[in-house]
């Protein structure tokens, strides 16, 4: 057995990581997406929205510690794309990660499909809808409540990353007040079940373009069909383009408020040290 593992191991840096994104969205659909399937076809009686949380956090948690030791735990397209703006990833390394993380959500949403198949084939009347009393697709993606424009819907998805990543860069933060060492996941976890508690009516706070697209490309080709890039004014942009901008925005704010100004802290803290013992008799 040990030889055979050996003969199977993969030993390019690039592969392992792209199969810990494929482990790590596939493991964060079937908790996320089977709390959704669970909650919905179940009409309410076997969990909530709060369920669905956290189902959602402790999924990113147990993600996280499935990939930190190898890949750094990059688990969201838009926070690998702010990182690469401001040099903290490689751009060579983004589009085999991207392609993974939406490989491994993909798959996920086929896990949770087979797994709940007869549940959902019940609740939908025997059909697969998009919109409507017994729609099914917003198990496995998001879509916007009936009651949001657009450019809400950005917003929201903007203001909901950007959040995000305030709170990734102050855990990374070693000037700051980083998490202790092996809490990080539980930390990640936590920060994605606040803003689910507070941010996620309006369109299922998405925050991550790779856990929308893959499970929208999954229903698509399972049979609920073009509706789900249509439905909603053509929704299915918006959870790809505004998590980008939220994290790009979210990392601006984070080191023009608080990253840029370690320095002159630290540069006071030795003025002030070096003014203490010259004065000292």
């Amino acid at each position: 057995h040990r030889i055979l593992l050996l003969h199977i191991r993969a030993v390019n840096y690039i592969v392992r990581t792209c199969l810990l994104c494929v482990l790590h969205f596939l493991s964060l659909q079937i908790f996320g997406c089977g709390a959704v399937a669970q909650v919905t076809t179940s009409y309410d009686t076997k969990g909530q929205f709060l369920s669905i949380n956290l189902a959602f956090a402790i999924g990113i948690t147990f993600g996280v510690h499935i990939a930190h030791g190898i890949s750094g735990a990059h688990l969201n397209p838009a926070v690998s794309l702010a990182f690469c703006l401001i040099g903290r990833f490689q751009w060579s390394k983004l589009p085999f990660y991207v392609l993974s993380q939406i490989i491994g959500a993909y798959l996920g949403a086929a896990t949770v499909f087979a797994q709940y198949y007869d549940a959902i084939m019940s609740y939908g009347g025997g059909n697969l809808t998009v919109t409507g009393p017994t729609a099914t697709a917003y198990i496995f993606a998001t879509y916007p409540a009936a009651y949001l424009t657009t450019a809400n819907g950005f917003v929201d998805q903007v203001v909901g990353t950007g959040a995000l990543l305030l709170c990734l860069m102050a855990l990374v933060d070693t000037r700051n007040s980083p998490a202790p060492k092996g809490l990080e996941p539980a930390l990640v976890g936590t920060i994605v079940l606040v803003i689910g508690i507070a941010m996620g009516s309006n369109c299922g706070y998405a925050i991550n373009p790779a856990r929308d697209l893959g499970p929208r490309l999954f229903t698509y080709t399972a049979g609920w069909g073009l509706d789900v890039f249509t439905a909603g004014n053509y929704w299915c942009w918006v959870p790809l383009v505004a998590p980008l901008v939220g994290a790009i925005l979210g990392c601006i704010i984070y080191l023009l408020f608080i990253e840029i100004h370690h320095s002159r802290k630290e540069d006071e803290k030795q003025t002030n040290e070096r003014g203490t013992v010259m004065s000292s008799p």
